[in-house]
């Protein structure tokens, strides 16, 4: 099973995660927003693009200790260790970061297997034009569920357009 991986944090070098999305090739989606992030320490790129954008998924809101349960019980359902797809080293370190949660010093152990998209991908017509097409006024860019699907439309386009399943 892949599941599609993206975070929305505060800024480069000591990131610190506002939300995370994960969206599995069948369906099933995760979504939270951290709502005990210091938006004093976030980037101005993140207050103009990226704070706007909270709030439009019902139910998302949470605190650190909270989004590692949460993230903790929706991998718990799939039978066999899923592969995350991710675009950005940095959106699985956070990831990894959230299922070891605080105060919680034992990491849950292997939760996934990894596979890090690199930029051939990206470059590819149909991994752009597909993933293009997710974005909404609604759902729009740097919204981290928008992206995570966005990146499973474009990878399975890329992998189409290569001739491979």
């Amino acid at each position: 099973m892949l599941i599609f991986l993206d975070t929305e944090f505060t800024k480069f070098g000591r990131s610190d995660l506002i939300s995370l999305a994960l969206v599995a090739e069948d369906g099933r989606e995760f979504y939270a927003e951290r709502t005990d992030f210091y938006p004093k320490q976030c980037s101005d790129f993140v207050h103009q693009n990226v704070l706007p954008l909270l709030g439009r998924v019902p139910d998302a809101a949470c605190s650190r200790s909270e989004l590692t349960n949460r993230v903790r019980d929706w991998f718990a359902q799939f039978p066999e260790l899923p592969t995350v797809v991710y675009d950005y080293e940095t959106d699985f370190w956070l990831l990894a970061v959230a299922m070891l949660g605080r105060p919680k010093l034992q990491p849950p152990g292997d939760f996934c297997k990894q596979l890090l998209i690199d930029s051939a991908a990206f470059a590819h017509p149909a991994f752009e034009k597909a993933a293009d097409a997710v974005y909404t006024a609604a759902m729009p860019r740097h919204h981290a569920l928008a992206d995570a699907r966005a990146l499973m439309d474009g990878y399975r386009a890329w992998r189409t357009a290569r001739g491979e399943r």
